[in-house]
């Protein structure tokens, strides 16, 4: 990029970027009002051309087949139009009608307030336009009109000229009324593209709110879910914590079993007549040391208890204690595993 310092005007390779929109504006104009206009094409209407030798019916430049037509154009004979070939320079096509402006006003063997024009694009090259240029005098055609056709009113009519066969439509005369109700039909397709547009933005706007709502919806089904989950791991780490409590203390009651509830078995199994004066518990191993009338039985009682691996007496297990009928005995008794605090 370089800032041409004598006119202060930046350029990209040679192309003043501050043309951008005065060329966009020009494509856009072309597009929608050019000779060859895609949409002119389709909403443009039908002329009705009156010429000497008969009518002609024209849509968008090219002759087509009679229709009712509602448009009129007067076509003037060559003797009354001043025919001029131009070669427009690329870069000069957005500038056009300047250019025919300039061009007209300096061809023109009329006066000023006595000239009229038109013009329309025959070819297009790689480096510019041909453009067919059409000079006439507007006193004249005006006479002509009005003796051919009795038209006196300048806004009547279109008046059109012919160069080559392809119609060159002139300014200044009723133009302006085929003009004006294509550019409302040009309003139209826009308000109706716009309208649309607008419910098409509407149905997505619906749609993307709709999707939002279900987005937020499924969110808060995820965190609620994810809260749930959560809940529910603290609950199983609860859970796993009180099995490990209760394993463990299944551990240390296995090992060291209820001194309480051997005792409350000894108490059943002796019964009345013999009773306990030392009861000692060490892991599995109980000992014993009682009185009762006879030891002997009292031995052979807990020997029969399955919850009991082991019974056996102490060294001096039974001793007489004098004349007092009772027997004194010293027990050890081993229990079951399976059996232990049950």
């Amino acid at each position: 990029m370089i800032l041409d310092s004598s006119s202060k005007q930046w350029q990209i390779f040679g192309f003043d970027v501050r043309d951008i929109g005065r060329h966009w504006q020009h494509a856009w104009a072309d597009f929608l009002w050019g000779d060859r206009s895609p949409v002119r094409v389709r909403l443009d209407e039908v002329v009705a051309l009156d010429t000497e030798s008969g009518r002609e019916f024209f849509h968008n430049g090219e002759s087509v087949a009679p229709v009712d037509a509602e448009c009129e154009a007067v076509l003037l004979p060559d003797e009354l139009v001043l025919f001029k070939t131009l070669k427009i320079p690329r870069a000069a096509e957005a500038e056009l009608d300047s250019v025919m402006a300039l061009e007209t006003a300096s061809n023109s063997p009329f006066p000023a307030d006595d000239t009229g024009s038109g013009w329309v694009l025959s070819t297009r090259y790689d480096s510019g336009v041909h453009v067919q240029l059409a000079i006439i005098s507007l006193s004249a055609a005006m006479r002509y009109l009005g003796k051919q056709y009795n038209i006196h009113d300048v806004r009547e009519r279109e008046v059109w000229a012919r160069s080559g066969g392809r119609p060159i439509v002139l300014r200044g005369f009723g133009e302006g009324h085929r003009l004006a109700r294509y550019k409302r039909r040009l309003v139209r397709m826009g308000s109706l593209m716009g309208l649309g547009l607008a419910i098409l933005l509407v149905m997505v706007t619906l749609s993307t709110g709709s999707k939002y709502l279900e987005m937020r919806q499924y969110q808060a089904l995820a965190a609620r879910v994810t809260a749930e989950t959560r809940d529910a791991a603290q609950q199983r780490a609860a859970l796993a914590s009180a099995n490990q409590i209760i394993s463990g203390v299944d551990g240390v009651s296995s090992q060291y079993p209820n001194p309480h509830f051997e005792l409350a078995r000894l108490t059943r199994l002796l019964g009345d007549d013999a009773y306990i004066a030392q009861f000692s518990m060490r892991g599995r191993e109980v000992r014993l040391r009682g009185r009762a009338s006879d030891a002997a039985a009292v031995m052979e009682k807990l020997t029969s208890v399955p919850a009991f691996s082991e019974v056996t007496a102490e060294q001096g297990g039974i001793t007489r204690l004098g004349n007092t009928g009772l027997e004194q005995f010293y027990v050890t008794i081993r229990l079951r595993d399976a059996e232990a605090g049950a």
